[in-house]
């Protein structure tokens, strides 16, 4: 061998080597985590929980930053993580329906198919709630007293096309009822709005709801939209008991902007699967009523393309756009 060929081959060599270095430095500096609602809400509470297990199934040196990036229904927060550059150090938790019924409403710089998926988390079945000192305790009583007070009864949501504005549509529909929607930047704020009595009705997932329950909070829960009883409140009828056949929940998971590294996306989807599976994790989130759903990104782009078609179906047939 030449002097000449013998470098040619070391160069080759160290070509071939650089894609496994950088796999295996990855990650060498902080990783955001954005969420697109507030803090101490469900998206909040489940991410700030579970980022120390995807940190400690990266491999020692992990550090991930979470960051609230509110507003528009969750819009700012999903266009921020689709903008960021594809190289793993920025991911967010995208929310269903809103990841999906934002860019059936309106223009936006994203759909869910801007996102490489890494894995569902949480569904957690929608609900309503109110203060205890309502006199309201069932679906029928709520629907008599819209009845009776046209367009007043206010609900507070997480925004314009969530699971929580989309279960208020329908009730109207079932019910017969006009009611008067809230929209707030999260969760947190919609518990808060309840506490302080500014609005009638909560429009909560049920896990958020038992969260603050436990908490403390003058919470009466009204019926869960799954399919049946959860385990998480099996003593709560559903919607379709109570003669109102609305069935809706939020999916909460992790997505990096489309286009990651094959060896990144990898170890990413890794983490999140054996995070979600970590029993100390799945301990913590059931101190917090977290209803646990881990999908890997194949199946999750199979729920969001079929669940994509369903609310583009229900936009045809009730718009949910703010007048």
């Amino acid at each position: 061998m030449t002097l000449n060929t013998g470098f040619k081959a070391l160069a080759a060599l160290a070509l071939a080597i650089l894609p496994l270095a950088a796999s295996a430095a990855y990650p060498d500096r902080p990783i955001r985590m954005i969420i697109a609602y507030s803090a101490g809400g469900g998206t909040d509470v489940v991410a700030r929980a579970m980022a120390p297990f995807i940190e400690k199934h990266l491999g020692a040196g992990a550090k991930i930053i979470v960051e609230n990036k509110t507003g528009a229904g969750g819009a700012i927060g999903f266009a921020a993580i689709a903008a960021a550059p594809p190289d793993g150090y920025t991911i967010g938790f995208i929310n269903t329906p809103n990841v999906l019924t934002i860019p059936i409403e309106r223009k936006t710089p994203f759909t869910w198919e801007n996102f490489d998926l890494i894995g569902n988390v949480v569904d957690d079945p929608s609900n309503f709630a109110v203060h205890t000192a309502s006199s309201i305790t069932n679906l029928d009583q709520l629907a008599a007293y819209a009845r009776s007070k046209p367009g007043q009864v206010t609900v507070g949501s997480t925004g314009v096309g969530s699971d929580d504005h989309l279960a208020m549509l329908m009730f109207e529909k079932i019910a017969g009822v006009k009611m008067n929607h809230v929209p707030y930047k999260g969760a947190s704020d919609v518990r808060a709005a309840t506490l302080g009595r500014q609005i009638d009705v909560a429009a909560v997932n049920i896990g958020e709801s038992l969260q603050a329950i436990k908490g403390g909070s003058p919470f009466r829960n009204l019926g869960q939209m799954s399919p049946a009883r959860t385990d998480l409140a099996p003593d709560l009828a559903t919607f379709k008991e109570q003669g109102y056949n609305i069935e809706l929940s939020s999916l909460r998971g992790i997505a990096a902007p489309r286009g990651l590294p094959a060896d990144v996306r990898e170890r990413l989807v890794g983490a999140v699967r054996r995070a979600a599976a970590d029993p100390e994790f799945v301990k913590v989130a059931a101190g917090f009523f977290a209803p646990l759903r881990y999908l890997a990104p194949e199946q999750y782009g199979t729920v969001m393309r079929e669940a994509e078609g369903q609310f583009r179906k229900l936009w045809g047939e009730m718009p949910w756009g703010e007048k």
